[in-house]
């Protein structure tokens, strides 16, 4: 995937009213807070600021649709299950994701994030139940590679894959911001889901 041009083009909160439909295939990024959502779609966009990194857990409380090469739309999603978030906020959240998820007509995939060196939580496995009977193709990216010895990651992945009982048809990519080492697997599987969208 050659990136020319990438754009936060659309921020989508609790508040807004309808969600923008950008006519271009759209990949949505999902997974708990701090997981590194936005670290990978930069990674993906090769830019260093394009989505904004924090060290602080449930920072990003919108929907951020970036714009790559007028051709794809990445969507950023707010992280789940971070305790210190408002309940009632929390919910709205809630309602604000699945209404995109089960609504968008160009929705072509769903990237679920985890946490390489950690056992998928509740959370993680909730929404990976709730992608299964879904229209919709899923890649699961283990992030923080880098924070693993070499020996410890494949079964580090079995673990993964056991918990979150991956289904045929989905992949699981080890991801490292730092080195960059799954980020071809990820923009593979983009491009491979890239249909036509009507």
């Amino acid at each position: 995937m050659i990136i020319k041009t990438a754009e936060l083009e659309t921020v989508a909160g609790v508040t807004t009213k309808g969600l923008p439909g950008t006519g271009r295939p759209e990949f949505a990024f999902a997974g708990r807070s701090n997981v590194g959502k936005s670290s990978l779609i930069n990674s993906i966009a090769k830019r260093k600021a394009l989505a904004r990194t924090s060290g602080t857990p449930g920072k990003t409380q919108t929907m951020n649709f970036y714009n790559i090469n007028n051709e794809l739309t990445l969507v950023d999603l707010p992280g789940y299950g971070y305790a210190k978030v408002d309940q009632d906020f929390k919910k709205k959240w809630g309602r604000m994701i699945e209404k995109y998820l089960t609504g968008s007509k160009t929705l072509k995939g769903i990237i679920l994030m985890v946490d390489i060196r950690h056992k998928p939580t509740a959370d993680d496995l909730d929404m990976y139940e709730w992608i299964r009977p879904q229209d919709l193709s899923c890649a699961v990216v283990a992030t923080k590679l880098d924070k693993l010895k070499r020996s410890e990651v494949k079964k580090a992945l079995e673990l993964i894959r056991n918990t979150l009982r991956i289904r045929e048809g989905d992949i699981l990519i080890p991801f490292s911001a730092s080195t960059g080492a799954g980020r071809d697997e990820v923009c593979e599987y983009i491009e491979n889901n890239m249909r036509e969208v009507e």
